[in-house]
């Protein structure tokens, strides 16, 4: 079989990515619908690929916002996303016809097949799309950094912790990355080089400096808590982002803009 063809197109406003999926001269996948329409159509129509699937890893506004001018542009297809995820897309966008499950197989035309993974954290109803040798991640796992844990929808860090170090890091080492934003990595990479995976696992150990962090208490205005600082690392958007932990024992992950030492 010919190779998969991953093209990635940049959202450079959120450092951001959306990919067209396929194999040349046959139907194609839209993985998420932040990007320029017409850029996701040219991707595929230079691979002689024909749109006929949207699947939508989670509901943030730089992952759907783009979905009706895409389908205006390629017509009715249909359009994945896991339940818990359509009615807050809806806020950006409409267009949604199906719900996908967890270890649902998406099949498109009569070679690309696509599994739904659960990974949540980032969000309730994040999926992962597992295919050919490529697991596209959304905001799971980026190359060499972890999503965030306070986005809207979002649930725990042990959830977060369980989808990568259970779910992702379960897959064979050769396993490409594809992520949401930032460049492409490995199954392998991530478990050598991602300083979160390399504390989860051990290999590193955590760290306990005890720093401030400052976040809206419940009325909106900016707090400052009293935290110890496990890990902080450096982040997609040319940032940090900071693993902390709280009095209570909780763990929690906050951007490092948030984070300043006493």
């Amino acid at each position: 079989m010919a190779d998969l063809v991953v093209e990635r197109i940049e959202i450079p406003s959120f450092v951001g990515n959306s990919y067209v999926v396929g194999f040349a001269g046959g139907p194609c996948a839209f993985i998420d619908a932040g990007a320029d329409a017409a850029k996701m159509s040219e991707a595929a129509a230079r691979h002689g690929m024909t749109p006929a699937a949207v699947l939508l890893t989670h509901h943030h506004y730089d992952h759907v916002s783009e979905l009706e001018e895409i389908l205006d542009r390629i017509g009715k297809v249909d359009v994945m996303i896991h339940e818990f995820e359509q009615p807050l897309a809806e806020e950006f966008a409409t267009g949604y016809t199906a719900n996908i499950e967890h270890r649902e197989l998406i099949r498109i035309g009569d070679d690309l097949e696509l599994r739904a993974i659960a990974t949540p954290g980032h969000t309730k109803g994040m999926l992962s799309f597992l295919g050919h040798g490529h697991v596209f991640t959304g905001d799971t796992l980026f190359r060499e950094s972890v999503a965030g844990v306070r986005a809207p929808g979002h649930t725990t860090f042990e959830d977060l912790r369980s989808s990568i170090m259970d779910t992702l890091l379960d897959l064979p080492d050769e396993t490409v990355v594809v992520s949401g934003h930032a460049a492409p990595s490995t199954i392998g990479h991530e478990r050598e080089h991602n300083p979160f995976v390399r504390v989860w696992d051990g290999t590193d150990p955590e760290g306990d400096e005890p720093v401030i962090v400052s976040l809206p208490d419940d009325d909106g205005e900016s707090a400052d808590h009293e935290v110890r600082l496990v890990l902080e690392a450096a982040d997609y958007d040319g940032g940090t982002k900071c693993w902390i932990r709280w009095p209570d024992g909780s763990d929690d992950l906050v951007p490092g803009s948030k984070v300043r030492r006493p």
